[in-house]
């Protein structure tokens, strides 16, 4: 069983897929929220559907796919998190999880058009495995308690404007991360029993030219470790997404391009999908620089 959320922007409807079957989850549930995931709504589904009791959807594939996850609360993101891609950056292997922020209305389809920001000439790909957490999870103490925290997981693309990021981010990153439309996530969220997080393939393209093939066993922190860790410093909520780190292949890396308006970026991971999002220029004025 997948989670979908289809249909326009702010009107998405919540679904269940079973093969190539569509279900109707709006009897259980109005939204894919952190609501529905706390309450056992993964659970429910999986009853109702061995029940009989949802309705198939007939016109799915007129239906814009949206992200699987209604707007969370908290969009928290690791940084250089896989051996290779540290190496590229001329970053040594973090002994800790860096962590920064992406705003929760970074959050799009993962087929939507993704606008780039006016002034932007540094705009980067990075695929990367996403968490969804199940419920409130505070101070865990051991990564066995890890597993009762994730819901399922998901693909997002942290897309990344590198000189916001480097070099007037004071050393944070997140100016280089928060723009609209920078974290295309999806199509569906798989629950956390149906997947081993350990060693899948993770892959991007663009304009049908290979950019990241690596797998997510080249983690320095496994998806235990960070929730363990970030479960430290913040009181993890239902709904939450955990970007877990990008591998080697990025723009930043020096062998690729940055994007330009008209680009194509491509990203799967292995029994979680693929994303497709073209790139456009922004209308919008670049923002003035701070003074003081």
């Amino acid at each position: 069983m997948d989670i979908l959320r289809l249909g326009q922007q702010g009107r998405e409807r919540p679904v269940a897929r079973v093969g190539d079957d569509l279900f109707d989850l709006t009897p259980l549930t109005q939204d894919v929220d952190g609501h529905w995931l706390a309450a056992g709504g993964l659970a429910a589904a999986r009853d109702a559907l061995q029940r009989g009791a949802l309705p198939l959807i007939d016109d799915a594939e007129h239906l814009r796919v949206g992200p699987p996850v209604a707007r969370p609360t908290a969009v928290l993101c690791i940084g250089q998190n896989y051996t290779a891609h540290a190496a590229e950056t001329g970053s040594a292997p973090p002994t800790n999880p860096i962590v920064f922020l992406k705003h929760p209305n970074t959050v799009i389809g993962p087929h939507d058009t993704v606008a780039r920001p006016a002034g932007c000439d540094t705009l980067d790909w990075e695929v990367e495995l996403a968490v969804v957490i199940a419920r409130r999870t505070h101070r865990l103490t051991h990564r066995s308690e890890a597993a009762d925290a994730i819901a399922g997981y998901t693909i997002a693309n942290d897309l990344t404007d590198r000189h916001r990021q480097m070099d007037t981010s004071g050393g944070q990153w997140s100016k280089g991360k928060i723009a609209p439309g920078f974290c295309p996530l999806g199509p569906a969220l798989v629950p956390a029993d149906e997947i081993d997080p350990s060693n899948l393939r993770i892959a991007s393209w663009v304009n049908g030219e290979p950019r990241q093939d690596s797998t997510t066993g080249d983690m320095i922190f496994d998806v235990a470790d960070l929730i363990v860790d970030l479960s430290q410093y913040v009181a993890l909520e239902a709904g939450d997404l955990i970007l877990t780190g990008t591998p080697q292949g990025v723009a930043l890396s020096g062998r690729f391009p940055y994007l330009q308006p008209g680009d194509v970026i491509e990203t799967h991971i292995e029994r979680l999908g693929s994303q497709r999002q073209v790139i456009e220029a922004s209308e919008a004025a670049p923002p003035r620089s701070a003074t003081s």
